[in-house]
């Protein structure tokens, strides 16, 4: 892969990781309610469903996936309603969920966080529209002389720049958690995060597969 494609690659793949999403409306949530360290270990769970993806497209397998009908709709309303289910979740949780981190310090195990790496996995996991991006955008730049570094490569770097993006927007979240302290604005945060959640989820279910 040339110097220049890979420069070309680099802005492009950020945008795309910096894109407002559900995974990274979790880490602005987990940001605010359990801080930066715990939220982007938590989002290790993100990074390893896309490395599956990854593989996955850079296997050919991706666009077979995305070519099955049956395949695309069954994660796709998967995914959407998982999406909701943690927005209703959030919507109906009271203070004590999104209390201050202060409040939460004591929760912070291995358990609490493979939940929330389970979490993020599932999020990550359940949306087609990643598969689509791995499929169709890194084989436009994959040198074809070389075709598994190549694919390694890009794939490394995106994963890379997402563990940068996970940490802008959970420092993000802290700094919004600090700011709405106390109890209700923490509910009026987690409202405005299930909202979000359901949103995602709506949109989604609506999400048609490309044509072939």
């Amino acid at each position: 892969m040339s110097l220049q494609t890979f420069s070309l690659f680099v802005p492009a793949c950020f945008a795309i990781n910096m894109a407002f999403g559900p995974n990274n409306v979790l880490s602005l949530s987990n940001g605010a309610r359990d801080g930066v360290r715990m939220s982007v270990l938590a989002s290790f769970g993100r990074l390893l469903a896309f490395a599956i993806m990854i593989a996955i497209a850079g296997l050919g397998l991706g666009a077979l996936l995305m070519a099955s009908q049956t395949l695309f709709t069954l994660i796709k309303f998967a995914g959407a309603a998982y999406l909701v289910w943690i927005g209703v979740k959030l919507l109906r949780s009271g203070p004590a969920l999104v209390a201050k981190r202060a409040d939460v310090a004591s929760e912070r195990t291995p358990a609490r966080l493979g939940k929330l790496a389970k979490q993020e996995f599932w999020v990550a996991a359940g949306n087609p529209k990643a598969i689509l991006v791995f499929t169709a955008f890194f084989p436009q730049l994959v040198d074809r002389s070389t075709y598994a570094m190549s694919f390694a490569v890009l794939g490394a770097t995106f994963l890379l720049l997402e563990l940068v993006a996970i940490a802008i927007y959970s420092a993000l979240g802290a700094r919004l958690g600090s700011v709405a302290n106390g109890a209700r604005g923490f509910r009026w945060f987690n409202r405005v995060s299930g909202t979000l959640m359901i949103g995602f989820g709506v949109m989604l279910a609506f999400v048609r597969r490309p044509a072939a």
